[in-house]
C-alpha cells in the first residue's frame, strides 16, 4: 500500500472518518493540554493582554483541547470577552474547535489554510497560540511559517508555541515508523521550531515540561499510536513487529501497561 506523506495524511486524519482513531488518541494526549494549563499563570498572562478590540489566534486548532483545558484547569471568568480566530488546514478541525470555545473565548474569523498561508490583510493578534500544531509543517516550510507566525503578533503581544521535543515520544515513535513502517518526512521538533523562531527575529524564551502518559488498554494504546503516526491501516501486532518501531514500542510496554514518555518545550515570545 502507497502512504502518502505526513502533511498529508495529518489533513487527512482531521476528518470524521478519523474521529474514533482521534478519540483514542485523546484519552491519553488530554494530558499534554492539562500540563500546558498548569505551567503558566493564564489568567495573569491573558489579563495583561486584555482591552476592547483584542483577539486570539489559535495556529493549527485542532478540535480545541488547549482552550478547554484552560477553561477546565484555570479560572478565566474575569476576563471579558476574546474573539478567537481558528486556521487550520481541515475545515472539520475548524468545526470541532469553533464548537468547544466557551467562556471568555468567543468564536472570530475561520482560516482554513495553514499559517504560512495567513493573508497579511488579517492584520495582527495579541495573542497567538501554537499548541502540539507544527508537527506536520515540511521542513522547508518551517522558516516561513516561523515568520508568519512572529508577525501575527502585535508589538508587545503574547506568543507562545508548544512543541515536543526531539527525545519525546511523538518524534521518538515517529522516527521509529519511518524507519521500520513507512519512509515519510520527519515531525518538526521544539529544538527546530525555538531556532525558526529566533531567525525569524523573536526573542524566545523557553520552558521545558516532563511527564508521562500511559494505558493497559490494547484497543487506546493502538488508536493513539494509529494517530501519532496518523496511519490507521498499520495494527498494533504489525507496529509490534517492525523492524525499528518494534524495539521502541517493547521499551514501552511493561506486561499489559504502555508508558510514554514526554518532553516539552513552551517557546514564549
Amino acid at each position: 500500500m502507497t502512504r502518502q506523506d505526513t502533511a498529508a495524511r495529518s489533513l487527512d486524519h482531521w476528518s470524521e472518518h478519523g474521529r474514533a482513531e482521534m478519540e483514542s488518541f485523546y484519552a491519553l494526549a488530554v494530558e499534554d493540554y492539562r500540563q500546558l494549563a498548569l505551567a503558566a499563570d493564564w489568567p495573569a498572562l491573558l489579563a495583561a493582554q486584555a482591552h476592547d478590540s483584542w483577539r486570539l489566534l489559535d495556529v493549527a486548532c485542532g478540535s480545541g483541547k488547549f482552550p478547554t483545558a484552560l477553561l477546565q484547569h484555570t479560572d478565566l471568568s474575569a476576563l471579558p470577552e476574546l474573539p478567537v480566530d481558528l486556521l487550520d488546514p481541515s475545515a472539520f478541525s475548524v468545526a470541532e474547535a469553533k464548537g468547544a470555545l466557551s467562556g471568555p473565548f468567543v468564536p472570530g474569523r475561520d482560516w482554513v489554510l495553514t499559517l504560512q498561508d495567513l493573508p497579511t490583510d488579517a492584520g495582527t493578534y495579541d495573542v497567538v497560540w501554537a499548541t502540539h500544531a507544527l508537527y506536520a509543517v515540511p521542513p522547508e516550510e518551517l522558516a516561513a511559517c516561523a515568520d508568519r507566525f512572529v508577525t501575527a503578533l502585535a508589538p508587545g503581544g503574547l506568543g507562545v508555541v508548544a512543541q515536543a521535543t526531539a527525545a519525546s515520544h511523538y518524534l521518538a515513535f515517529y522516527d521509529a515508523y519511518r524507519a521500520g513502517v513507512a519512509e515519510a518526512t520527519p515531525y518538526s521538533s521544539a529544538e527546530q521550531v525555538r531556532d525558526a523562531l529566533r531567525a525569524a527575529g523573536a526573542d524566545v524564551r523557553q520552558q521545558r515540561l516532563t511527564y508521562t502518559t500511559g494505558t493497559s488498554d490494547r484497543r487506546i494504546a493502538e488508536g493513539f499510536l494509529q494517530r501519532c503516526a496518523f496511519d490507521d491501516g498499520v495494527s498494533l501486532e504489525q507496529m509490534l513487529a517492525a523492524p525499528v518501531l518494534g524495539d521502541y514500542l517493547a521499551s514501552c510496554r511493561s506486561g499489559e501497561t504502555w508508558t510514554f514518555e514526554h518532553e516539552v518545550l513552551l517557546l514564549w515570545l
